[in-house]
């Protein structure tokens, strides 16, 4: 695993992805490691319930958007977070969040998942899972997990 080479930090913009974000910054500053920040935009659920016409909503369209102001946000950040003299890169990828940091981490030739333990809460993880428990399960790679203060669930 030494040294590390590439960190990949996912982030769903929430405070405990940003923790985990300055955890791997801190590791990219002590091994001069290149730093890859990813988003991940989710598909958006199916539309079975009938009430919703595909032609009125148009998918394609809606996820261009998401990816263009995923990026510009996840630039924003990074730009406010990650100090000068990490080597880093940002990434917006689509797909199931777990399945594509896991994807990119391998054709990346990532040394290191960073990922925090909580990000999404309440229903929203009820029905989508905690992503960090599905990469660490799904990876080959190394994840250090990065955990977030107690929350009232």
């Amino acid at each position: 695993m030494l040294p590390i080479q590439k960190i990949i930090c996912p982030t769903d913009f929430s405070d405990p992805s940003f923790k985990a974000l300055e955890v791997a910054c801190e590791l990219a500053l002590h091994f001069s490691s290149e730093l890859l920040v990813i988003h991940a935009v989710a598909p958006p659920p199916a539309l079975t319930t009938g009430h919703i016409s595909p032609s009125v909503f148009d998918i394609p369209e809606f996820l261009n958007k998401m990816e263009e102001s995923s990026k510009k946000l996840l630039e924003e950040n990074v730009a406010k977070r990650v100090p000068k003299g990490i080597s880093v890169r940002c990434m917006v990828i689509d797909g199931h969040p777990a399945d594509q940091i896991v994807e990119t981490a391998e054709h990346e030739n990532a040394d290191l998942i960073v990922i925090a333990t909580r990000g999404q809460t309440g229903l929203k993880r009820l029905v989508s899972g905690s992503v960090a428990e599905k990469v660490v399960r799904l990876s080959a790679r190394p994840v250090l997990t990065i955990g977030g203060p107690p929350t009232k669930e």
